[in-house]
């Protein structure tokens, strides 16, 4: 007789929104001192969350975990990552962003074409993501939430800011970033 491996548990978390008034979105989140299986456990919570809402992206800090640790998802590609830092960017792109911590609204965001970001992957190990369009912006998007920065502080203009309900099905096509919902 062989032994089973229980399946996975993950746990959707609840998402913090400006709503919220949660001081957690506003604050630098620490380091990660090591990627164990309480950072590996929160990680996959995490996907499991932003994959749920939809999202394209979530970092620790919009599920109430001040700690340096983001998910994305772009292109059925998932990076997990502890210590996010962009240590090279180029160019320029801007567009329409959505949070899932300020539901319901885009604004105009202007970010880098194409990074190079270095973190720790969920065993630890040390690597480089380059990412252009979409996967840098998310990127850029959910370390500014490491640092307390929401997408609404980078606004090209303030009267960029829209409800999604506002806007027509092609102009809500165009919005990159996390998920917009109606």
């Amino acid at each position: 007789m062989t032994a089973q491996r229980e399946p996975k548990r993950v746990t959707l978390l609840h998402i913090v929104t400006v709503a919220d008034d949660n001081p957690v979105l506003r604050r630098k989140a620490p380091r990660v001192s090591r990627v164990d299986d309480s950072v590996r456990r929160l990680m996959d919570d995490m996907m499991e969350t932003m994959v749920a809402a939809p999202g394209v992206g979530l970092a620790a800090p919009q599920v109430d975990v001040s700690l340096r640790v983001i998910t994305v998802k772009v292109d059925n590609q998932l990076f997990h990552l502890a210590n996010p830092e962009i240590i090279k960017a180029e160019g320029e792109q801007t567009g329409y962003e959505g949070c899932l911590s300020v539901p319901g609204m885009v604004g105009e965001v202007t970010r880098a074409e194409k990074v190079v970001c270095k973190a720790l992957n969920r065993h630890g190990k040390q690597v480089r993501i380059k990412g252009a369009g979409l996967l840098a912006r998310a990127i850029q998007h959910e370390i500014d939430h490491l640092d307390g920065i929401l997408f609404t502080d980078r606004l090209t203009d303030p009267s960029t800011l829209r409800k999604v309900e506002e806007m027509g099905d092609e102009e809500i096509a165009n919005v990159e970033g996390e998920a917009v919902t109606v």
